[in-house]
């Protein structure tokens, strides 16, 4: 891809001759993106991100405050907390598969991480904010996060191995076979996710 300015690809990016300059908010957001190596891609993962903040009713400071999930009540580990959480243990076991076992079952460490960090962008349509609390709104009852954030990133051009991991990051990966990435992210996710809501706990 050949990013100049006038570009519509990727509207909304600053050009220079020597890199694009992703949205402030983006950045300050995830600077898990300086990670992904291939920065094309990384320019298409900082746009899905982009495009999403842009259609919802979310805003960047919200994502730092708002539970990550609305299924466990009175939660407050926020959105970006668990969502960093996710890439930094995703990226950390797929290191690890890379150094015992990579001849084996390699692991693409860009397709992992921009997996990872798109994951749960669809959420920021599926939301809605009410009285100050984020809720299911009624376009995230009729698509899902998995669904809205393969739109997005479809619509920036990232590929369809990044894509899949959106896909198959949630339940809806169980109907399907998942690449090894997408296995690591959908592990990495429901570890930080199902010991709050379905955990063995004792009262202190």
């Amino acid at each position: 891809m050949d990013f100049k300015p006038g570009n519509n690809y990727l509207p909304g990016f600053l050009y220079n001759r020597k890199k694009i300059i992703m949205n402030k908010d983006v950045k300050e957001l995830w600077p898990e993106l300086e990670w992904i190596q291939d920065e094309e891609l990384r320019a298409k993962v900082a746009k899905t991100w982009e495009i999403a903040l842009e259609r919802s009713v979310l805003t960047a400071d919200d994502l730092q405050t708002i539970p990550f999930t609305l299924l466990v009540p009175d939660l407050e580990v926020t959105f970006m907390a668990h969502k960093r959480a996710v890439v930094h243990i995703a990226k950390d076991a797929g290191n690890k598969v890379n150094d015992f076992m990579g001849k084996d079952l390699p692991v693409d460490m860009d397709v992992l991480i921009a997996g990872a960090i798109l994951a749960d962008v669809g959420k920021l349509l599926e939301y809605e904010m009410i009285d100050g609390k984020a809720v299911q709104g009624r376009y995230g009852k009729y698509l899902r996060h998995p669904f809205s954030g393969v739109a997005l990133a479809e619509e920036c051009g990232v590929p369809a191995e990044v894509c899949h991991i959106i896909a198959a990051h949630a339940g809806e990966g169980d109907m399907i076979k998942r690449t090894t990435e997408a296995y690591i992210v959908h592990h990495s996710d429901f570890m930080t996710f199902l010991p709050f809501k379905n955990g063995l706990h004792f009262d202190k």
